[in-house]
C-alpha cells in the first residue's frame, strides 16, 4: 500500500492553510484559496440595473457569467482602487455557484493554521462575511467568509434561475 498521499496531507495540515492576502483601504484581509477558482487581471464589465452600488456587474469567463462583488464598495461604500495590483478573483459561492470579487492588492499569499484566527467579538450582523482576525507583526488580519458575502435579496438578484451546475454563474 502506497502512504505517500495520506503522509503528504498531514504534513500539509501541519503547515497550514494558504490563503490570498488583499487590502481595502489600509485594512488587511485574506480569503482561503480553497475558495478560489482563478485569479484575474480587473477587466470590463456588464452593469447590473437596479442592483446595490457594490455588485459591480457580470463577467463572461469561460462561457459562463459571473457575477461580480467590489468588495472595497461592499465594506466601506468606496470603489475598489484602479491599481495594477486590483485583481478580479473568482472564487466558489455556496459550493457550486462562481461569484467574482474586485479586491485590491491581492498579490501576496500566507500560510498558517486556520485555528491563528480568532473571534473578535463583535456581532457584526450587517457584515457577516467578516469572519475571525489574526494578529501578527503587521497588525490585524481578517478573514473572509466568502459563503456569507450575499444578502438573500441580492443572491437572488445576481443568481436569479441559476442551473445550480459547477462553475455556472448567472444565465443568459
Amino acid at each position: 500500500m502506497n502512504d505517500l498521499q495520506p503522509h503528504a496531507a498531514r504534513a500539509s495540515d501541519a503547515k497550514g492553510t494558504l490563503y490570498l492576502l488583499f487590502r481595502i483601504a489600509d485594512q488587511r484581509f485574506a480569503l482561503d484559496v480553497h475558495e478560489v477558482v482563478e485569479v484575474l487581471p480587473r477587466r470590463p464589465l456588464k452593469p447590473i440595473a437596479q442592483a446595490p452600488a457594490w455588485v459591480a456587474g457580470i463577467l463572461a469567463h469561460r462561457g459562463a457569467l459571473v457575477p461580480v462583488v467590489d468588495l472595497s464598495a461592499l465594506s466601506f461604500g468606496q470603489a475598489a482602487a484602479q491599481r495594477t495590483s486590483t485583481r478580479l478573483v473568482l472564487v466558489r459561492y455556496r459550493g457550486n455557484l462562481q461569484l467574482g470579487l474586485i479586491l485590491e492588492q491581492a498579490t501576496e499569499t500566507l500560510r498558517c493554521r486556520r485555528e491563528e484566527f480568532q473571534p473578535y467579538g463583535l456581532d457584526n450582523a450587517d457584515a457577516p462575511y467578516l469572519g475571525p482576525v489574526r494578529q501578527d507583526h503587521l497588525g490585524l488580519l481578517q478573514l473572509i467568509e466568502v459563503d456569507d458575502l450575499l444578502t438573500d435579496a441580492v443572491r437572488e438578484l445576481v443568481f436569479a434561475d441559476h442551473s445550480g451546475a459547477p462553475g455556472q454563474g448567472v444565465p443568459t
